[in-house]
């Protein structure tokens, strides 16, 4: 079979550049897979017990961007949340609402210190704002760094030193400033129009967006046993091609790790089902900011909407550092200034083939929610198109 494209990968990223060279630029494209399924971390399947579990955590869709949903929303119908996704965070034995906020300082200060710490932050960030921790405890105010001081120290500091395994100083602030203050009475996590998941999950999504007539995929294999770099350019399967090739992989693992491995953090999952109807007392997801070895727990009967199963399954989270070991996944990039130039190592050495494309967190190194990986697919796709 002669391919125009080849896509390493079937996540979201490589998913809808597939569809979108396939269905709009006429090509035949190869989708090679590592993995024994199609959805990227975003798969999903139903546990022993019925239940719909997100087998590599939870991933809920959320966007601003009308195209992305309206181009998703060709391959699925959606569960939106009818409040919008909604976290609290387990502190001293309280749950609270997170991001911490106006509704958030009440439950801690009490309705009269509140009101007043309330006007405070309002005179000084504006109503309606975002406000990173780090920020706020810069503030001149005594009284608004006691709030963040407290945010800091009962919701940020010992949740991230668990997640990234670093203090908040040694964290690049693309980070920290996704963990905001809100000046607003909003219990949303997140702020975007459109949030849910797919109604029948992920995975039927992803195999709706692949199929496609001009679209093969192979799942379980590595892209180095059809896929070669070599001096005198790409090969497939011991040929030469010279078509597309788009990577969503690792990058430094596309290059056996010659500079040293880019560093991760990776996570573990701890499912558990209890015979019982509920176990956060309708809260899809809690956070663990101050106690416990997990970062959170999730209950997918309230992530999915899923009703009528025996019992509800549970999953808990343990962050650790990845090192490249059988069964390890490297799920979020560390960036400081040493990995990035380490990063740009790796890019270099892509920088001499023609028609080769990074796409994707792994493959660019940085943090991409769904729908932001969604449309640079879509704009990648359309760009490969105008240069064929």
């Amino acid at each position: 079979m002669k391919y125009d494209v080849i896509v390493i990968g079937a996540g979201i990223a490589g998913a809808v550049v597939a569809r979108e060279l396939a269905e709009k630029g006429n090509c035949r494209v190869l989708v090679l897979e590592q993995r024994d399924h199609i959805g990227g971390n975003c798969y999903d399947k139903a546990d022993d017990y019925g239940v719909l579990i997100h087998t590599y955590g939870p991933h809920i869709f959320h966007t601003n961007d009308e195209g992305v949903y309206e181009y998703l929303s060709r391959f699925t119908e959606w569960y939106m949340y009818p409040q919008g996704h909604q976290v609290v965070a387990k502190v001293d034995g309280s749950l609270i609402p997170i991001p911490f906020n106006l509704n958030t300082l009440h439950l801690v200060y009490g309705e009269q210190k509140a009101q007043e710490l309330e006007q405070k932050l309002i005179a000084a960030y504006g109503e309606g704002s975002r406000v990173p921790i780090m920020e706020l405890k810069k503030s001149e105010d005594p009284q608004i760094r006691e709030i963040a001081q407290y945010v800091y120290e009962n919701v940020f500091l010992k949740y991230t030193m668990k997640q990234w395994g670093q203090t908040p100083e040694e964290i690049s602030p693309e980070v920290t400033g996704r963990v905001p203050v809100l000046i607003s009475r909003d219990n949303r996590y997140f702020q975007d129009r459109y949030q849910g998941v797919p109604l029948h999950g992920f995975t039927p999504m992803f195999e709706r967006m692949l199929d496609h007539e001009k679209i093969d995929v192979v799942l379980g294999v590595e892209a180095s046993e059809r896929l070669a770099i070599t001096e005198d350019g790409i090969r497939l399967d011991g040929e030469p091609f010279a078509g597309t090739v788009i990577y969503t992989g690792a990058l430094d693992e596309l290059f056996d790790c010659r500079f040293g491995r880019l560093p991760y953090r990776s996570l573990r999952f701890d499912f558990e089902h209890l015979d019982q109807p509920d176990f956060q007392d309708g809260h899809s997801v809690v956070n663990y900011t101050v106690s416990e070895d997990f970062t959170r727990i999730t209950e997918f009967q309230y992530l999915t909407g899923q009703q009528g199963c025996d019992g509800t399954t549970i999953v808990r989270e343990y962050p650790f550092a990845y090192t490249g070991a059988q069964g390890e996944i490297p799920y979020y990039a560390i960036l400081n200034d040493e990995n990035e130039a380490l990063y740009d190592k790796y890019r270099a050495l892509t920088a001499q083939l023609d028609h080769f494309y990074l796409l994707g967190r792994l493959a660019e190194y940085k943090y991409y929610n769904m729908d932001a990986m969604a449309r640079k697919a879509l704009d990648m796709a359309e760009r490969i198109m105008e240069e064929r």
